[in-house]
């Protein structure tokens, strides 16, 4: 097993800024895919709590570049268009006969839980919500919700979604009050962990695999969302966003952990966090990998002096 070194989030060039610059005000949870010579991105623009109109993940976007640094938004959807409370993390997946997927991620207001719908088709730029089909629910898991997918293909040709899930430590009559807030991660009432689903139609459909990933001892005592992964001779090395508290939801750290077969996860970074920053809550989330090159080009967000946070990218080297 060869290990990533750890990256300087600071030497980042920063790709996006969010709308203000206070806290609250957050850019991020991207997904980047290469296409063609060119990046799509999915990201999430989200703005404090207070006015349930414009609140939380208010907006997400497809996004293209074509050196990896300058993005123009090509499609947007805002929360009111899902009838959602809340949008996290998209993301794109180009299927071998060329259509493009759209896998989102929002909170449902029929039940106030997280769940993972997908959208197709031709262009990026013309994907209609009005199409959505669901993918995986609460109910259809057995989680308390479910969240921020990453289709990602191996080498031997699997296309794998990780999943960050919620894990309910209450009983079923205390549901309905869980989940309240539209918001279960941010509660108390849940453990955040990584599942594993698996297609082998290239998208059209998903088989759930389980919960692969979960919250350590230490500092990731609550929360250990594994966002991407990268593929290396001997397995799989992924980022995950780990926290002690769930007060800190909105404000992980990143972690590294190693896998031989994607279902069996050691932890590389068990004394702390692989990166935080020295701004604001030294927060290094949502960490997306791609293979650019002869390197590894990540996409992160990251916290700031103000409390907002940005979108950055850098480019590192890529482990054999």
């Amino acid at each position: 097993m060869t290990a990533i070194p750890a990256f300087d989030p600071e030497a980042g060039v920063t790709v996006l800024t969010p709308e203000q610059d206070e806290p609250g005000y957050w850019v991020g949870c991207a997904s980047v895919l290469p296409d063609e010579g060119r990046y799509l991105m999915t990201y999430r623009r989200r703005r404090p709590r207070g006015d349930a109109r414009t609140e939380r993940g208010w907006r997400c976007a497809v996004a293209v570049s074509d050196d990896g640094v300058d993005f123009r938004d090509v499609w947007t959807v805002e929360k009111s268009e899902l009838d959602s409370p809340s949008m996290e993390r998209f993301c794109l997946h180009r299927r071998a006969d060329g259509v493009y997927q759209l896998y989102l991620s929002y909170v449902d207001a029929a039940d106030n839980r997280w769940r993972i719908d997908v959208v197709e088709a031709a262009a990026p730029e013309a994907f209609d919500v009005a199409t959505r089909r669901p993918v995986f629910t609460a109910a259809s898991t057995g989680t308390e919700g479910v969240k921020d997918p990453r289709v990602q293909r191996t080498a031997d040709g699997r296309l794998i979604m990780l999943v960050s899930a919620a894990r309910g430590t209450f009983g079923t009559a205390e549901a309905t009050a869980a989940h309240a807030t539209a918001d279960i991660y941010n509660t108390g009432l849940s453990l955040s962990v990584t599942a594993l689903a698996e297609s082998t139609d290239d998208g059209a459909s998903w088989t759930w695999r389980g919960v692969v990933f979960e919250p350590g001892d230490g500092w990731d005592g609550w929360a250990a969302r594994i966002n991407s992964v990268v593929e290396t001779s001997s397995g799989f090395i992924g980022f995950y966003d780990g926290e002690s508290h769930y007060s800190r939801n909105y404000e992980e750290k990143t972690g590294l952990a190693f896998s031989p077969d994607l279902l069996h996860w050691e932890r590389l970074t068990v004394d702390g966090p692989a990166v935080v920053t020295p701004h604001g809550s030294g927060s290094v989330r949502y960490v997306d990998a791609i293979a650019d090159g002869e390197g590894l080009r990540l996409y992160y967000e990251v916290s700031r002096a103000d409390g907002a946070h940005e979108l950055r990218t850098v480019t590192i080297g890529r482990p054999s």
